[in-house]
């Protein structure tokens, strides 16, 4: 198929706008995959935080702390 330079200049513009957009829909998912992680650790910080003082009531009351028990090793 043979295109005309007119459209030739089409769809290499195309192909720019296109590919900005692209560009700017990546760097969009980055920020918000950074945002996500950020959360998810703040999370995990919370909950080791949590563990942390249950496990010492635990050991004040004498009893087993039934959360380790339970929970599967974190990969």
């Amino acid at each position: 198929m043979t295109v005309t330079d007119e459209q030739a200049k089409f769809y290499k513009q195309t192909m720019e706008v296109t590919k900005k957009s692209i560009e700017e829909i990546n760097s969009q998912i980055e920020e918000e995959l950074a945002k996500v992680k950020e959360r998810l650790a703040e999370l995990q910080a919370r909950k080791n935080a949590e563990k942390q003082i249950y496990d010492g009531a635990c050991r004040i009351l004498g009893i087993e702390n039934d959360i380790e028990k339970n929970e599967e090793p974190e990969a």
